[in-house]
């Protein structure tokens, strides 16, 4: 595995190839960059969103679940020395409780999981994402019954 990172013109962008595929970094401007890229933090939470969704997506494969769908969200949060990121992990055709469980150990288990715990604390929350079908009903009676809607008297 080769990356290399180049100072640009702009004060703080890093022009990186990971592997021959082209990467900006760049500091938001309230810290003096032109946010012309992700922050080094963000690539850090990039590379473990990745690996998280491809560790599990592979696992799935494997079992031969039919069509998984996973999101993985993070969140950072620097606190003087602490560090610590928040992972939730939605899957969509996991096929029952026992395979969501098996999933929960795998996610502790991926390789950026595991580099990343000596300097983070990772909590991780992993659940079943609502069906297609749940979404929409969801949608359809949100519209028909807005929450801004008053309760008329019966």
């Amino acid at each position: 595995m080769n990356v290399t990172g180049q100072t640009a013109h702009a004060r703080w962008r890093i022009d990186i190839d990971a592997e021959g595929h082209e990467i900006v970094s760049d500091e938001p401007a309230n810290l003096g960059g032109a946010d012309t890229g992700a922050s080094p933090f963000a690539l850090v939470l990039a590379g473990l969103a990745s690996c998280t969704a491809t560790t599990l997506r592979m696992y799935a494969d494997r079992k031969n679940w039919a069509p998984v769908s996973i999101r993985v969200e993070l969140e950072l949060t620097l606190d003087g020395e602490e560090r610590r990121i928040h992972r939730k992990v939605l899957v969509r055709g996991a096929p029952n409780a026992e395979g969501l469980g098996r999933l929960r150990d795998i996610v502790e288990r991926t390789p950026v999981t595991l580099a990343l715990k000596p300097g983070f604390e990772i909590t991780t929350v992993l659940d079943a994402a609502p069906s297609a079908a749940e979404e929409s009903l969801d949608e359809a009676l949100e519209e028909s019954f807005p929450a801004s809607d008053p309760i008329s008297p019966p």
